[in-house]
């Protein structure tokens, strides 16, 4: 009885998950040919490039005064009191420098989420929809290398880019 049960319940699920329909989408691709995508990167780096020249010049600018106190050590005309003042100075600046490249990677963070939220919105709503449309149970993202086979059949990147009225 108990072998019978379980027979049962095996040919159940194995009934269920063979009428269900599963899809997988080329993320990579998908996004790839989204234009929004495109200039969203383009913002971002010049962002990022405003950002790290800023960074730059206040490393160059320590740098500058480091050498120039080391200078000043060198040939003795600085007082020993002078001389640690203003390496207590240098010392501040290089943490306010690595506090700067912390708050950097916080507004790239914000700024990449500001950019590429709604694109991801859109394109999550519109793989949504083309699962609803053509009743998927599952559709996979080939990019995560967690999908072992798949069926070329399967592949619903172009019907998402139709949705999103991108040219195939």
């Amino acid at each position: 009885m108990k072998k019978f049960f379980l027979l049962t319940i095996g040919l159940s699920l194995a009934t269920v998950s063979f009428s269900q329909k599963f899809g997988y989408c080329n993320s990579s691709a998908l996004l790839g040919k989204i234009p929004e995508v495109k200039a969203a990167d383009s913002e971002l780096q010049a962002f990022q490039t405003q950002l790290t020249k800023k960074g730059q010049e206040m490393v160059k600018s320590l740098q500058d005064r480091a050498a120039e106190l080391q200078r000043k050590e060198q040939q003795g005309t600085i007082s020993p009191k002078d001389l640690e003042t203003q390496s207590t100075k240098l010392k501040e600046e290089e943490a306010s420098i690595a506090k700067y490249e912390q708050e950097v990677y916080a507004k790239l963070g914000e700024k990449r989420e500001e950019l590429f939220k709604p694109i991801l919105d859109r394109v999550n709503q519109a793989m949504a929809d083309v699962a609803k449309e053509n009743q998927f149970m599952f559709v996979f993202d080939l990019n995560t290398q967690v999908l072992l086979y798949a069926d070329e059949s399967l592949d619903v990147t172009k019907l998402v880019m139709t949705k999103l009225g991108i040219a195939n």
